[in-house]
C-alpha cells in the first residue's frame, strides 16, 4: 500500500481522478473499481468515487496483485492478416466475442489466441486478461 499526502494542486479534485494523477498506471475506471473495493482510502476511511479531497489529506492506494484467470486455450482457426514477434493482426469473425466473461468462457478470440500464442499474451486492469 502506498500513501500520498495531497498537495494543493489536487485539492478539490474527485478521488478517482486524483488517484490517476498519483499513480500514473491507473485509469479512472480502474481507480473507481479500487475505490468501490475499499482499496483506496482517504485519511484511513473508505470513500465514494465522487469524494473530493483536500490539501493535506492522506490518500492510501493498494493495488492488489493481478488475479490469474483460468482461460483454456482452444483450437479455433484464426484469419491472421499480419504477425511478427510483437504484434498479431487478426481478421476477427463477426459475432465472435473477444474476452471470456460471465456466461461466455469458451469460443472467444482470447481462447483461440491462447492456443495459437501460448502464454505470451498480456493482461489489463489488474487481471491477467490475455489479449
Amino acid at each position: 500500500m502506498e500513501k500520498y499526502i495531497v498537495e494543493g494542486f489536487l485539492a478539490g479534485e474527485r478521488i478517482d481522478k486524483a488517484a490517476t494523477v498519483l499513480v500514473k498506471e491507473l485509469t479512472r475506471t480502474r481507480a473507481q473499481k479500487l475505490i468501490d473495493a475499499g482499496e483506496i482510502t482517504v485519511n484511513g476511511k473508505e470513500v465514494k468515487t465522487g469524494t473530493k479531497i483536500c490539501e493535506g489529506d492522506t490518500v492510501s492506494i493498494n493495488i492488489p496483485e493481478a488475479e490469474q484467470v483460468d482461460i483454456l486455450p482452444e483450437n479455433i482457426p484464426l484469419d491472421i492478416v499480419y504477425e511478427d514477434k510483437s504484434i498479431i493482426v487478426i481478421n476477427k469473425p463477426r459475432g465472435m466475442t473477444v474476452h471470456p466473461a460471465v456466461g461466455n468462457y469458451t469460443g472467444t478470440l482470447v481462447n483461440a489466441l491462447l492456443y495459437y500464442c501460448g502464454d505470451s499474451l498480456s493482461g489489463i486492469n489488474g487481471v491477467m486478461r490475455p489479449g
